[in-house]
């Protein structure tokens, strides 16, 4: 039987050190749930190792397969032009395939909900909460689209109501949600941050939510979490194997 490919974990990197000790949380945790599966962690910029260096060391070790999977909840510019960029100069040797990003996925809103549930609130708190699900932001019309749809069907679990707020590049901001769920009448507002890792814009939005009732914490290194990065590698390695013939 043919070895599993690596699980390259590609995240963006930050300066704030908090972001890299998340990514490597999570990744340690997706290692204790799939002790068979190899998994590296490469960083886009900021943080070391570099995607690249990564990479190289692979291809120097023997290793010929590999899935890349962008530590991102949206498919958007880092997943569609950065990441792509990078894979295209790896050792040629190397056969890679890039997985899908994370999200949109139901195990993430159940690990936006537990985040909610450990700040505070509990299930019989929903009809008379309004959430305001607060994104990075982007200038991707697409990226932008999932998290408007993400916060309509999870309004439909039994919220007060769920809306959508970014905290760069679009509008509304946390703040100004969090405010529109005030005048809509709901008992209480919480901020559930959908970012992954703590830094810049996620602080960014934890002051916006300064008028908020709870204020979750970021996914991080969710069991959810772990289980989407194995869900999404299982679907890109299957097509690996079968084009070498494994």
């Amino acid at each position: 039987m043919s070895k599993k490919p690596v699980l390259l974990v590609i995240a963006h990197g930050s300066r704030d050190p908090r972001h890299a000790a998340t990514v490597h949380a999570l990744v340690r945790r997706v290692r204790a749930l799939r002790p068979d599966v190899r998994v590296e962690t490469g960083f886009l910029d900021f943080n070391i190792p570099s995607v690249q260096g990564v990479l190289e060391s692979l291809a120097a070790q023997g290793v010929r397969d590999v899935v890349a999977l962008p530590l991102l909840l949206t498919r958007a510019f880092h997943a569609k032009a950065d990441i792509p960029a990078v894979l295209r100069d790896a050792p040629p040797q190397l056969r890679i395939r890039q997985a899908e990003v994370l999200g949109p996925s139901p195990l993430l809103m159940a690990a936006l909900e537990r985040r909610l549930y450990e700040a505070g609130l509990t299930p019989a708190d929903k009809s008379s909460t309004g959430v305001v699900l607060a994104s990075a932001g982007s200038t991707d019309p697409e990226a932008i689209a999932v998290i408007a749809e993400i916060a309509r069907e999870w309004r439909h679990t039994g919220w007060c109501a769920v809306r959508p707020a970014f905290a760069s590049a679009s509008l509304p901001r946390t703040e100004d949600a969090v405010r529109e769920l005030r005048e809509l009448g709901c008992e209480r507002v919480a901020v559930a941050p959908y970012v992954l890792a703590p830094g810049f814009l996620p602080d960014r939005i934890a002051r916006g939510a300064a008028e908020a009732d709870v204020l979750a914490d970021v996914l991080g290194a969710a069991p959810e979490v772990a289980q989407v990065l194995l869900e999404r590698y299982e679907a890109a390695r299957v097509p690996v194997l079968a084009a070498v013939g494994a």
